[in-house]
């Protein structure tokens, strides 16, 4: 994979933190022709009470509203474990708004994870319910004119993708801020050995590249960050610096992976986020339920 040229396009990122779940949205827009993208969009979701809302994800929504963008793309990094997807709600709103609906993606290989989590829910075996594309590895694709990519970086997931949007890298679940290091492995289908191998891809993209990820939790009473760059990665992230060996990051990440919980959200979470964040359908009484396997994990 060639690295971005160094006068790659620069898109205008506007960075939204969900604090109960520590994830990062992002809307990216093309300043040229104001299209623009939105990335992992959080739904509000109350365990106790079974609430789910859209206040956070609607924030996007009118952020774009005033820069007076076009959302021509909802892009789900992975299927997510720790909170629910408000893509589909996205694209609706949009639909039933504007009459123009932004296509929701992510990358070919969730096929592989809903092969593995459908029967859990009772799921039929189709990798494109609830999308409107799957992106191929390495696929090339456009945000107004910024060129895109659709960058494989499995380990964290096996359907894990790096969207990199003119300079801007957003590495979803793989590498964290350089003082937070890098994702957990242990999930089915995860491997660390394989994490490595998608980090040292994105080592080789150009120093100055921008890197956003998908979350931080604030480590050490910082206020919680969202961006930093490849040449910061590679030099400082505690896990695995540009000089760390393979061996060394997987017995770093696998012992901790061993001391780590099942996510609080991950039952609810993946049978939303396999559809692309659309919740079940109503029952005969017109209540939504989501599943709660027992003694499966």
């Amino acid at each position: 994979m060639p690295p971005p040229e160094s006068n790659a396009a620069a898109p205008q990122v506007s960075a939204f933190h969900h604090r109960d779940t520590g994830t990062w949205s992002y809307l990216v827009a093309d300043p040229a022709t104001r299209a623009a993208a939105i990335l992992d969009p959080v739904l509000d979701f109350d365990p106790r009470s079974g609430r789910t809302g859209l206040d956070s994800a609607s924030a996007l929504l009118e952020r774009a509203a005033t820069d007076g963008l076009r959302i021509d793309w909802l892009l789900e990094t992975h299927a997510h474990a720790d909170h629910l997807s408000a893509a589909h709600a996205l694209r609706e709103r949009l639909r039933a708004q504007t009459g123009h609906a932004p296509r929701l993606a992510i990358g070919r290989r969730i096929g592989e994870v809903r092969r593995v989590f459908a029967p859990l829910f009772g799921l039929a075996d189709d990798a494109e319910a609830g999308f409107d594309h799957l992106f191929d590895d390495d696929e090339d694709f456009a945000v107004g004119a910024l060129a895109a990519r659709a960058i494989p970086v499995p380990g964290h997931t096996q359907d894990s993708l790096a969207y990199l949007i003119g300079d801007a890298l957003f590495v979803g679940d793989s590498l964290f801020l350089p003082d937070s290091g890098t994702a957990r492995c242990d999930f089915p289908g995860g491997d660390a050995a394989m994490l490595y191998q998608s980090i040292q891809r994105l080592y080789r993209l150009d120093d100055a590249t921008r890197v956003f990820v998908c979350h931080d939790y604030g480590k050490d009473g910082r206020e919680p960050a969202c961006e930093t760059r490849i040449g910061a990665q590679k030099r400082d992230n505690v896990h695995v610096r540009a000089d760390t060996a393979e061996a060394e990051f997987v017995a770093l990440r696998e012992a901790r992976d061993r001391t780590l919980a099942v996510p609080a959200l991950i039952l609810p979470a993946l049978q939303v986020n396999l559809r692309g964040g659309a919740l079940p359908e109503p029952e005969a009484n017109g209540v939504r339920y989501l599943k709660l396997p027992l003694d499966q994990l």
